[in-house]
């Protein structure tokens, strides 16, 4: 089960540093703890502040990475591959209405560093035709949501879910996934299950161990 934690350091209380200082510890956490993805997703910050802010979110993981180095877990910046290139992050999650994962992937691609071969691209979808176009441009896997539940938005449920698995691309689960449902967004043909609260407001070695089963 692939699992992806979406930051909002928001959520957190306190005044901006500390806010700030949360979210590195929560991300250090999250990649000590195993979690294949981390979605830097602070939407509200100037390219200045999310490029400062990406820098040691990348240190964080890389101190912090759990074992085997096959497990790393790896850091997406949230629509910017540019401040992704820049801040030596692991790839972008781009929008619905950003680029496409090819031009994000031969932005990449075009970076004379050899090590941005391996950039993933990730891809936002909210119906199947979307999941399908995430395939055709050869994203490395969607995030389908909502699947339970979203404020304003009519939830796809589990037979939406199951629509979207059908296209040839890996499909994580994201809106209302707990660990009482993941195992059913699995069952209906996810790769895995993605999630803001999921994870920031938990234990994450616990959440882990109880959604890998150990």
């Amino acid at each position: 089960m692939l699992l992806y934690y979406i930051t909002d350091r928001t959520q957190f209380p306190g005044a901006e540093p500390e806010r700030r200082a949360r979210l590195l510890d929560k991300i250090a956490e999250a990649a000590r703890a195993g979690v294949d993805f981390i979605q830097l997703r602070e939407k509200d910050l100037s390219a200045r502040d999310l490029e400062s802010l990406a820098r040691d979110a990348v240190r964080a993981v890389r101190d912090h990475v759990a074992r085997p180095p096959s497990a790393a877990t790896r850091l997406l910046v949230n629509h910017r591959p540019d401040i992704a290139l820049a801040a030596g992050a692991d790839g972008v999650h781009l929008r619905s209405e950003d680029i496409s994962a090819a031009d994000a992937r031969a932005l990449f691609s075009r970076n004379e560093r050899l090590e941005t071969r391996n950039r993933v691209v990730a891809v936002s979808c909210h119906t199947s035709p979307d999941v399908a176009r995430a395939a055709a441009d050869l994203a490395d896997f969607a995030v389908f949501a909502p699947v339970f539940e979203k404020a304003g938005r009519t939830a796809a449920g589990l037979e939406g879910l199951r629509r979207a698995c059908a296209h040839k691309v890996p499909v994580l689960a994201l809106g209302g996934v707990t660990a009482e449902n993941a195992r059913s967004c699995l069952a209906a043909g996810a790769a895995g299950v993605a999630g803001i609260r999921l994870f920031q407001e938990n234990n994450v070695r616990e959440v882990v161990n109880r959604l890998r089963g150990r």
